[in-house]
Formats: structure tokens, C-alpha cells, sequence
């Protein structure tokens, strides 16, 4: 799939994953779109990158509706935007809470999937990418509601591939883990210092990958890829 001209929507794209992913997919010619809850860091990332920006939350069907309509046919969907809310121990969290959690790691993706997903099985071609964490794949305390929500979307996605497979429309789970963005200052995890962030990934860093994704040749599919850190030593449960 050649990038140049394309129709993307970037969710979460005014910071972190999501700036860089816009960055490398805009110098890569695409039409980019970032999508976003707040204003004023939507309008000074577009105006930095010299995209395009509407601003929506993601957890409302009538906010992808919005979406939907402005951009009209989309051709990659990267669903990058998620939420920390906080990384403590579930008897801590409200149930409004874990709601935030789910809708935002979890049910917004799916929403906007479902729409994009009408429009490139029509087409027969198309792109989506959901962003999970390596969170999906092991257990960290403090981590149970995001853990629940980004294991779900993983699953969502592999079935999804399998609905979407015979009509020419790909979907890939890309699963980052340590990255230098602002999910730890969201959720209130201790910082890591300008060394240590200096051996995370970067925002570039995954812009690069993601376009390297969209790039790639269209009758071949990446359904997983993850990516972490050496610095990181994963011992979980």
C-alpha cells in the first residue's frame, strides 16, 4: 500500500504514540486526521504537523459518526488514543472509573472499527492498526481494568482480522510497551528520568513502525507485532 494520498484517521494523535505516528504518515504523503478530546492541544499539534484535526471523543458513537462524515473514506485507521486513568489496585477504583478504563482502552476502538470497517469492506481495501500494550499479554499490580481492556482489544482484533480477511482488509495489533509519552504522568507512576526515557520508545520511533506497516505490500499481513525495550526486564505474573 503506497501512503501518498491516503485517507488516515490517527486517534490520540495530538500527543505521544499518536504525534509520532502523524509525523512519519504526513512526511509519507498521507492525508492525516487526528482525532482528539482536547482542543487546544489538537489545534497546536495539527498546526505543528500540518495535518488535519477534528476533535471527538472516541467512546461516543455520535462522536464517530461526526468523524466519519468530515473525513469520508478512510484508508488506514490507527486507534492509538487510550486512557491511564490510574495504575492502582482495583479496590481503589469507583466504578465510574473502571468504566472510563474499558470505554477507553476497549469500546471506542471497537466503535470506530465498526465504521471504518463498513467503508473499506465496500472498497475491498484498508488498513487498521489497534494499539494494545504489552499489558494484554501479562500482570502487573495495579494494572487490572487497562490490562482487561487492552486483552480485549488484542482479541477484537484477531477476530476481526478473520471477518475482514476475504475482503482485502487488513488488521494488525501493534503492542508497545515501555515508551516514553505521558502514560506514566497520566497515571501517576513515579518518573523515569531523561536517561532511562532515552532507551524507551519514542514517539519518531513509533511513527517509523507505523508507517513501515502501512507501507508494506497489501497481500501480506502483520497480525501481531510487539515491541519493547531492552532496558525493560519483564518479570510479571
Amino acid at each position: 500500500m503506497s501512503i501518498e494520498g491516503k485517507k488516515i484517521i490517527i486517534t490520540g494523535g495530538a500527543t505521544g504514540y499518536g504525534y509520532g505516528d502523524a509525523r512519519a504518515l504526513k512526511a509519507a504523503g498521507g492525508e492525516v486526521w487526528i482525532v482528539g478530546r482536547r482542543l487546544e492541544r489538537l489545534r497546536k499539534a495539527a498546526e505543528e504537523l500540518g495535518v488535519r484535526f477534528i476533535q471527538g471523543d472516541i467512546t461516543r458513537g455520535e462522536d464517530w459518526d461526526r468523524i466519519m462524515e468530515t473525513v469520508g473514506e478512510v484508508d488506514i485507521l490507527v486507534n492509538n488514543a487510550g486512557i491511564a486513568v490510574k495504575v492502582e489496585p482495583l479496590l481503589s477504583f469507583s466504578d465510574e472509573e473502571i468504566f472510563r478504563s474499558i470505554n477507553g482502552n476497549l469500546t471506542g476502538a471497537i466503535l470506530g472499527c465498526r465504521r471504518v470497517a463498513e467503508k473499506m469492506v465496500a472498497r475491498k481495501s484498508g488498513l487498521i492498526i489497534n494499539v494494545t500494550s504489552v499489558c494484554s499479554h501479562y500482570g502487573w499490580p495495579g494494572f487490572a481494568c487497562y490490562t482487561a481492556a487492552k486483552a480485549g482489544l488484542d482479541m477484537f482484533s484477531r477476530a476481526l482480522y478473520t471477518e475482514l480477511r476475504p475482503h482485502n482488509v487488513r488488521v494488525t495489533v501493534l503492542t508497545p510497551s515501555w515508551g516514553a509519552t505521558e502514560f506514566g504522568i497520566a497515571a501517576n507512576l513515579p518518573p523515569t528520568g531523561k536517561e532511562l526515557a532515552a532507551k524507551m520508545m519514542s514517539p519518531d520511533q513509533m511513527g517509523e513502525l507505523v508507517r513501515y506497516i502501512c507501507d508494506f505490500p497489501e497481500h501480506l499481513e502483520f497480525p501481531e507485532i510487539m515491541v519493547q525495550p531492552l532496558v525493560q526486564e519483564i518479570i510479571p505474573f
